[in-house]
């Protein structure tokens, strides 16, 4: 009697450790757990820990809750200005409801792969190729919009969506290559031009600051023969003085102010002796010689010599 009782203690032993084994389930902290018991859903999901279903009848399925980043394949496509691209992608996205993504769509990771495709053909056929290039944010905002909007009846939440690379034909990037060097020609262009001006009245400055001033000229060029020959390579030849330089400017201002002289004093007044040309007058020269022979000053001179009595009143 003791023996069938040891037996059958045994016997329900071994039964209830197969049981809880077979019923015992543990949902990691990121997961979730779906139930179908005889194929119906009973809410709400399990949470994470240790939990017991029913063998036989209760069926769990377990739902990941994380981030998950999905690649999206490259898409070729036309742009809205007919330029052919090829366009790859990246999503990244997370479950809400698991027993929305269990009930409601067979697999949600693939029905995701699929809608990120096509919004992505969509959005290349709806943006120009200098949106595609330069223009990604608002371009990514139109795609998790795009992408989302069927996700949510998934228990499926759009994290983020990012375009990747856009892939163009060799022939459009010698084209792009020969705009932008095209562009930066101009620019240049435009730069050495405003320098040109800017220098231009710079230098004009500096000539009116030098013609009131002709010593400036000379310790410009003075300036300019020790900046070339502080170069050891470089050999300067003067083909003339800076003192014949000086002389010819003081010859020519001189000449100038001879004639400014003369032309105020009119074509009738006596001309003007300089001090070389002045001889030295005797008086016995001018006794017999006519006034219109005696030049002003030397019959001056003449006069000056003669005798109180002799002077002409």
């Amino acid at each position: 009697m003791v023996e069938e009782l040891l037996t059958a203690g045994i016997s329900l032993a071994s039964a209830g450790a197969v049981y809880v084994m077979a019923a015992a389930r543990v949902v990691k902290q990121y997961e979730r757990g779906v139930v179908l018991r005889l194929g119906k859903l009973t809410a709400p999901a399990r949470g994470p820990g240790f939990t017991m279903i029913i063998p036989g009848v209760d069926r769990m399925r377990k739902v990941n809750m994380q981030i998950v980043t999905m690649p999206v394949p490259a898409q070729e496509g036309i742009t809205h200005d007919n330029v052919t691209v090829r366009v790859d992608a990246v999503v990244y996205f997370k479950v809400v409801d698991a027993a929305d993504a269990v009930v409601k769509v067979e697999d949600y990771r693939f029905a995701v792969s699929q809608v990120a495709q096509t919004s992505l053909r969509s959005i290349i056929g709806k943006s120009d190729l200098d949106d595609l290039l330069s223009n990604r944010e608002k371009l990514n905002q139109g795609l998790e919009v795009m992408i989302d909007s069927p996700a949510l009846g998934w228990g499926v939440q759009i994290d983020r969506v990012e375009i990747k690379d856009v892939s163009l034909p060799e022939t459009m990037k010698r084209s792009m290559a020969r705009q932008a060097e095209a562009t930066r020609d101009r620019r240049a262009r435009v730069i050495n031009a405003d320098a040109e001006l800017q220098a231009s009245k710079k230098l004009a400055e500096a000539a009116q600051a030098m013609s009131d001033q002709p010593a400036a000229l000379q310790l410009r060029l003075l300036q300019t023969v020790v900046a070339v020959a502080a170069e050891k390579n470089s050999t300067l030849v003067l083909p003339f003085p800076v003192e014949l330089l000086r002389f010819l400017e003081r010859s020519g201002l001189q000449a100038q102010a001879r004639t400014e002289a003369y032309e105020r004093r009119g074509p009738d007044a006596a001309p003007v002796v300089r001090p070389e040309e002045a001889r030295e007058v005797r008086p016995e020269d001018t006794r017999d010689a006519r006034p219109e022979d005696v030049p002003h000053a030397e019959a001056a001179a003449g006069l000056e010599e003669l005798p109180e009595a002799e002077q002409l009143p």
